[in-house]
Formats: C-alpha cells, structure tokens, sequence
C-alpha cells in the first residue's frame, strides 16, 4: 500500500466538546460544508485542566476532523464559531496517509461547481 509523499496534502484536526450531541452537531455541519471530509466522535474522555486559576474535571468528546491541509484556517475559524468552548482546543497535526485515502479526503474537501 502506497503512502502518499514527504509533503502530505491532508491534517487533523483535534478538539474536544462538551457532549457526543454537541461533537455530532459540529461534525455534521463541518462535513456539510466541505470543510472536513470525515469526523470520528471518541466519546468518554475526561478532561483535567485549571481553567480560571481552579483545577477543573469534566467529561468531553474528542473531534478528530480529517481535512486537506490548505482548508485548516477555513476549518478552524468554522469550529471558531460553532464550539460552545470560550477556549476551545484545535490543534492541527499533519498527516501521512495511503495515497487512495488521502486522495479521498482532498476530493471530499475541495469545492464544487455550485459549492
């Protein structure tokens, strides 16, 4: 299976939610709007953090959103919007995938006549 070259057109995205229905609702409309090609939900994680000078815990949903690297900004300011978040954590990690789904994921991210 073929990887796809040194530089790789696609990253992920990492982000935490406050629910599984919140982490749906984002996904979806990011995945509707192009901005991601796929969405994987892990619900159950607990989150440690200090968060105004106070240790805090809660349990959250990791987002891991699979895009073409040149729409992250495009995505990012989207997740901007629709986090419920004050602070919300996007964190983008270049990728290396097997060339059919890395292609894939460009295909599905890139706009159309209509878009």
């Amino acid at each position: 299976m073929a990887v796809s070259k040194d530089v790789s057109p696609i990253s992920l995205i990492y982000t935490t939610v406050p629910s599984e229905d919140v982490g749906r609702s984002i996904a979806e409309a990011l995945v509707r709007r192009r901005l991601a090609a796929c969405a994987n939900m892990i619900p159950g994680m607990r989150a440690l953090y200090l968060w105004k000078g106070k240790v805090e815990e809660e349990g959250e949903t990791v987002l891991i959103l699979k895009t073409q690297t040149s729409r992250v900004a495009e995505l990012s300011a989207a997740l901007v919007q629709l986090h419920p978040y004050e602070v919300p954590a996007i964190i983008e990690l270049p990728a290396k995938a097997n060339a059919a789904f890395a292609d894939w994921i460009v295909e599905e991210t890139g706009t159309k006549a209509g878009d």
